[in-house]
């Protein structure tokens, strides 16, 4: 891995990350590039503090356990301090505007990162302040999860152009990334939902054009054992996400047969891995013996939340040195 000069995140200081199309592909593979640096660091005890007095307000409407334990290890490691502030810690919660909101903690913090349901709130959060806003999860996409993901693919795989990801299960905010990273890495993305469950045409609309302009091959089928076949990644995440728990039978019977099991890992390439964003319902999305097994690399995937995360971070509010 080459060494990364100090201004080749310059361009990228004091910027959103809304959405993984608010970065170039190019910006894309030297966060992911960062990333590897970053980890090697911390796993060789290297203090590493550029974001030494630089503060994060992390905002949560949504339960957490990745996100925010991964963005608060990861400021703390770098130098930094977390404020975790759920809606009822502040007047949001009182019917205070989403733009004061932004006005007053952009006169507080370096950088907010905020996990909720509308993109458009994140959108207006975005617009009103003057410091760098993270999307940590919305109902539409997951941005830095994607990061984390080709974090770990890159590490078990090598180079994201040509490979194989097959994702079955819902077509949610997590697949809206995917669709996403694959358009700008040149992957090939076969997408399996039950009819009904497809991603929204919106997201079909932004990736044609830089889709081309990659090479990648991003394509929509409902049967998982089409899917599966020859793919070097298989990806599954929770049939309902948060938000849809009175729908959780309904989904579990239209998604019968989407379970990813030992014998739609073996339609895979040998060497395959298997993925998942957590948290997982053994059983459902994914038999035991596959989540657990010698090709699932979930947890791995998690850590790199970590390691992908400190890179967006050091790129968006300090200088890399």
């Amino acid at each position: 891995m080459k060494m990364t000069t100090p201004n080749t995140y310059q361009h990228l200081q004091g910027k959103d990350f809304l959405n993984l199309t608010d970065l170039t592909p190019s910006d894309l593979s030297l966060l992911l590039e960062l990333a590897h640096d970053l980890k090697k660091k911390q796993k060789s005890g290297e203090l590493y503090t550029p974001l030494k007095g630089k503060t994060l307000a992390m905002i949560f409407d949504k339960p957490s356990t990745r996100t925010r334990i991964s963005f608060e290890v990861g400021i703390i490691q770098l130098g930094g301090a977390a404020l975790h502030l759920q809606r009822d810690d502040l007047q949001l919660g009182r019917g205070e505007s989403v733009e004061d909101t932004a006005h007053v903690l952009s006169r507080y913090v370096d950088g907010i990162l905020i996990r909720t349901f509308h993109h458009e709130l994140v959108e207006s959060l975005a617009q009103a302040a003057t410091i760098p806003v993270i999307n940590g999860l919305t109902d539409l996409v997951h941005p830095c999860q994607i990061l984390a993901d080709f974090l770990t693919i890159q590490e078990k795989k090598g180079d994201l152009a040509g490979l194989k990801l097959a994702y079955l299960g819902d077509g949610n905010n997590v697949v809206h990334s995917l669709m996403h990273g694959a358009a700008m890495t040149g992957m090939e993305l076969t997408i399996c939902t039950p009819q009904g469950y497809e991603p929204l045409a919106q997201i079909w609309e932004e990736i044609g054009e830089l889709a081309e302009q990659t090479g990648a091959e991003i394509q929509l089928v409902h049967d998982p054992y089409i899917a599966v076949q020859g793919a070097d990644v298989l990806y599954t995440d929770v049939w309902a996400s948060m938000g849809q728990e009175e729908e959780k039978q309904k989904r579990q019977k239209d998604f019968e047969g989407f379970q990813v099991t030992p014998t739609l890992m073996a339609l895979a390439k040998e060497d395959a891995i298997f993925m998942h964003c957590l948290p997982a319902y053994r059983g459902l999305e994914v038999a035991t013996e596959v989540i657990d097994g010698s090709q699932s690399v979930v947890f791995q995937q998690a850590e790199n939340r970590l390691h992908a995360q400190k890179a967006l971070l050091v790129a968006l509010l300090g200088k890399y040195r």
